[in-house]
């Protein structure tokens, strides 16, 4: 047996799948053009906010009050997301449904990743609270304890890993090629939106401890 020609044989073949997994993604489609917009806007729109209201305290000073103006942002973030959802729910439905995801097992994966996925979402939000969710630290309003219960003892970021789910598992359960690429565009953006977030978050809280150790001496 030639294991150089069996192993040439399977490249080709995962080629193939992959320029016909491409191929029957419509990148003309209108609406899938606005779902990949606001996936990108999204996460970039609440850091630069989040950002402007720690240097200049714009939203605190127009809501009138830093718990009413992570409300506010909260609300504008949600709102954002209901869009984002729209069209992407849309760009599924006038996407082509592809042959190589058109099988039961892979609609039982995708309602098994979709449940997890939100699951994710619905119990990192109860644990951490419409202020712990939606950036209520840029504004002054911080956690006295880092959140350690699940599912944050499963992963550290259920937020994001859950959304990422939730569009994967939406994908794969109606078998399209565009939502496991909107899918991919998800998740660079949540990791991009971290490497931002987490390193700043870490400095609020270390000058919140440092503030506390002064006062104690």
């Amino acid at each position: 047996m030639d294991i150089s020609k069996q192993t040439t044989t399977g490249l080709d073949q995962l080629k193939d799948v992959y320029y016909q997994f491409v191929s029957e993604i419509d990148s003309n489609d209108p609406t899938l053009k606005l779902a990949l917009f606001f996936i990108m806007f999204n996460p970039t729109f609440w850091n630069i906010a989040a950002r402007l209201e720690y240097n200049t305290h714009i939203i605190t000073k127009i809501a009138g009050g830093a718990k009413r103006g992570c409300y506010l942002l909260a609300a504008t973030i949600f709102g954002l997301g209901i869009v984002r959802d729209y069209y992407f729910h849309k760009s599924l439905e006038t996407q082509v449904t592809s042959d190589l995801l058109d099988y039961s097992l892979v609609k039982y994966l995708g309602a098994a990743l979709f449940g997890s996925g939100q699951v994710l979402v619905l119990t990192s939000m109860y644990q951490l609270g419409i202020t712990g969710t939606y950036l209520g630290d840029y504004f002054g309003i911080l956690m006295d304890h880092i959140v350690t219960a699940f599912p944050f003892n499963v992963c550290a970021n259920p937020m994001y890993q859950g959304s990422t789910l939730t569009f994967l598992g939406t994908s794969l359960y109606y078998g399209k090629p565009a939502g496991v690429f909107a899918t991919l565009v998800v998740n660079l953006m949540y990791t991009l939106a971290l490497k931002f977030e987490e390193p700043f978050t870490a400095k609020i809280y270390a000058k919140r401890d440092e503030a506390k150790a002064t006062k104690s001496t």
